[in-house]
């Protein structure tokens, strides 16, 4: 067996193991582990939250007194704590005002992909993700920090670019828990700029 799908079926068991819903509990894990963007976080939002492992990682690393709210079209698979609260809905229609935990958020983090058909998922990915940067002026505070997923494609530099042009720092990342055949990547924000809203 090639030694990366040994690597994978080792994160499959493991999440198994240790009572993640998903093997992409890994990628959040080893994000947070080189950009350190939760211990302090008190206010996290996760979109695109089913079936859940995003959710799990955060109450662990941001602690009981943490607010976390996800949002996805699906209901969680995952067992969450009290502090963890879960909307079905869809986060390109969010109304910040009748959010049941009131903006701004430290950290916003996106796991969403298209439906993959083939052509075009790149395109769709990016779309995802420029809704997300949409969302950040009402609902990130000023020095917030994004995580969100992009799969590599022809808009992958310009939505990096567009995100550079509200965070002072923003890259690229690929966690060792991405399937190496995939175009996954997940583009790191830090130190949300202060957006003109009007």
């Amino acid at each position: 067996m090639p030694q990366k799908r040994q690597l994978h079926d080792r994160f499959f068991r493991q999440a198994k193991s240790e009572g993640y819903v998903a093997r992409s509990a890994y990628k959040l894990i080893e994000i947070d582990d080189k950009f350190k963007l939760l211990g302090k976080a008190r206010k996290v939002l996760d979109l695109g939250c089913a079936p859940g492992s995003w959710l799990q990682v955060l109450a662990e690393r941001c602690g009981p007194k943490a607010e976390i709210l996800g949002i996805d079209l699906k209901a969680i698979e995952a067992s969450v704590p009290t502090h963890v609260r879960t909307l079905i809905g869809d986060v390109t229609k969010i109304d910040a005002v009748t959010l049941p935990i009131a903006p701004p958020f430290d950290v916003i983090i996106s796991d969403m992909a298209p439906n993959t058909t083939g052509a075009g998922d790149d395109l769709r990915s990016a779309a995802l993700c420029r809704e997300v940067l949409r969302l950040c002026p009402a609902l990130m505070r000023t020095g917030g920090s994004l995580v969100m997923k992009i799969l590599e494609g022809a808009e992958t530099a310009e939505v990096l670019r567009e995100a550079r042009g509200m965070f002072e720092q923003a890259r690229m990342f690929k966690p060792q828990a991405s399937r190496d055949v995939s175009r996954e990547t997940f583009l790191i924000a830090q130190r949300f700029r202060a957006q003109d809203q009007a």
